[in-house]
């Protein structure tokens, strides 16, 4: 693979070029060589990091999360226990979300059945949104 610019591995992975930078500055990213007119050159090896990010992130990894994957990644002979811990741990604070989302759809379908149409000022989903 020849060397990318920022604009190409943006393109190639769906990110911005300021997240791209951003991932740079916080160490998520390895600073790519520069060529002689100072642009970045990104490698085959920043494409393959970059998307692993982005599909944790696309997953709802927080960015420390995102780290300690990259670094146990890097550990390949390691027993993969602690990323079992790290993907379970992530997976009941989804399953909490869900349940949250799912208690929150409940009542605003409550709310809007209350509907009986008139003005608003009969409206009944603003009086159950009053305090």
């Amino acid at each position: 693979m020849k060397e990318l610019s920022i604009g190409a591995l943006a393109a190639a992975t769906d990110t911005k070029v300021v997240t791209i930078r951003y991932y740079e500055k916080i160490g998520l990213l390895p600073a790519p060589p520069r060529s002689a007119g100072n642009y970045r050159l990104y490698r085959q090896s920043h494409l393959d990091r970059l998307r692993f990010i982005r599909r944790c992130r696309a997953l709802g990894f927080t960015l420390e999360e995102v780290r300690e994957l990259l670094e146990l990644s890097a550990e390949t002979e390691r027993d993969c226990g602690k990323v079992d811990q790290l993907v379970s741990a992530h997976l009941v604070d989804v399953q909490r979300k869900i349940a949250d989302l799912e208690k929150l759809a409940a009542e605003l379908r409550r709310i809007h059945a209350s509907c009986r149409g008139g003005t608003v000022g009969e409206c009944r989903i603003i009086e159950a949104l009053s305090p």
